[in-house]
């Protein structure tokens, strides 16, 4: 198959279907937090609490399952190529960025899975501490690298995942 100059459709409606999920569940785990201070503190959990526990957990889960035909998609589609008129070290840069954002995209959900249906205290810590750290920087490193291929380097990555 030829090297494609942008992201199929598919491949961009998935990127963006799981940012927004991402960004929700990073920015609103309060559902989550109360249900498991309520039974970490062995208190009864109420059906509400219960439910939004769960609106967090089934949004971790779509973005795991998303993320799996993400991969499936990129073996069918592949990617565009990378602008060949920058310096080497960006490529590494996109590639490490892009490795652990993938990599993360599996930890979290999975984790978070462990956490609460398995109720497996050491992934809720790394789930909530480290992985959820280090999720938002590889974020904002991503985000960054996107406005600076845009702004800074002119090439076409950013509107090749927006506008094709």
């Amino acid at each position: 198959m030829p090297a494609r100059s942008t992201y199929s459709v598919p491949q961009r409606v998935l990127h963006w279907l799981m940012a927004v999920l991402i960004f929700f569940n990073l920015l609103f785990p309060d559902g989550m937090n109360a249900w498991r201070r309520l039974v970490r503190h062995g208190q009864t959990p109420t059906p509400a609490d219960i439910s939004s526990a769960n609106i967090h957990a089934y949004a971790g889960i779509a973005i795991l399952l998303l993320a799996i035909v993400r991969l499936g998609l990129r073996l069918v589609y592949d990617v565009p190529p990378r602008p060949d008129d920058q310096p080497a070290f960006l490529h590494h840069i996109a590639s490490a960025t892009h490795f652990l954002l993938y990599a993360l995209i599996f930890a979290m959900p999975l984790s978070g899975v462990a956490a609460y249906y398995l109720g497996i205290d050491p992934a809720a810590f790394v789930h909530a501490g480290p992985i959820k750290i280090l999720l938002w920087a590889v974020i904002v490193l991503h985000i960054f690298g996107a406005f600076a291929q845009h702004f800074f380097f002119k090439s076409d990555v950013l509107r090749r995942m927006t506008i094709g």
